[in-house]
């Protein structure tokens, strides 16, 4: 009987963290099919689902990331932990900014989707519902994350929109990895979870504003920054349900 239950958690934490996961080439597919009239609509909803991105990732870091990482900790390896991401993520960035392949979003997208994916697995163990409910969440914060992505890599490499979409496609396969190395690895050690979050906190956070923020900015346009707000706004509502 307690084999059967945990082949079928297994099983739902599998199936969950992949469609989780899909929803990043879903994202990139709506971009690259994304056309607009008025230039200046297009402009401004691509800005605007930028910013959105970026209060998603921001509601990850303020409102799960960064609490749940603190919360068994103590100070010394919270500081080093969020630290060391923010250092780390800046050490890529530079480098990748060297080889003139700029992948901030997708960088900050894989680093929010992977330990949340990793939580989901620990979490499950624990509550079934709790951890349907954080699939649901990294979804939706998937899609705009994948579109953003999408634009970005489209604009700055020759890979086809195929290539784009097929790769991020196969980018979903590390939810379920990161689902069951959470559910069977982790679990027990609340500690090496809470140290991973931090340190993915640090990095989103030095992305957030030293790659996304300066795109989503128009002059003399309201929108995008309405569009953050209605991210991190999402992140909250989130966070509310899977406190209730």
């Amino acid at each position: 009987m307690l084999e059967s239950l945990q082949t079928n958690g297994l099983l739902q934490i599998l199936l969950l963290t992949l469609i989780a996961g899909l929803a990043m080439p879903l994202g990139a597919a709506l971009a690259s099919v994304e056309r607009i009239r008025p230039r200046w609509l297009e402009t401004e909803v691509r800005h605007s689902v930028i910013a959105f991105g970026g209060g998603a990732l921001l509601a990850a870091v303020a409102l799960v990331l960064v609490p749940e990482g603190s919360a068994g900790l103590s100070l010394a390896p919270i500081v080093v932990c969020f630290a060391a991401g923010g250092i780390a993520f800046m050490l890529l960035d530079r480098w990748l900014a060297a080889n003139g392949t700029p992948a901030s979003q997708l960088v900050a997208m894989l680093s929010d989707f992977v330990p949340e994916a990793m939580a989901l697995g620990a979490t499950f163990s624990v509550s079934s519902q709790g951890g349907m409910l954080l699939a649901g969440i990294i979804a939706l914060q998937n899609v705009p994350e994948g579109f953003n992505s999408y634009r970005e890599l489209a604009k700055a490499t020759h890979y086809r929109r195929r290539t784009i979409v097929g790769g991020l496609a196969l980018m979903a396969l590390l939810g379920p990895v990161a689902g069951v190395v959470g559910y069977f690895l982790l679990s027990d050690t609340p500690q090496v979870v809470s140290g991973i979050m931090l340190f993915a906190a640090g990095g989103i956070l030095y992305i957030i504003f030293q790659d996304i923020a300066p795109q989503a900015r128009l002059k003399k346009h309201w929108a995008p920054p309405l569009g953050a707000l209605a991210g991190f706004l999402l992140g909250l509502a989130g966070e509310v349900a899977l406190g209730s």
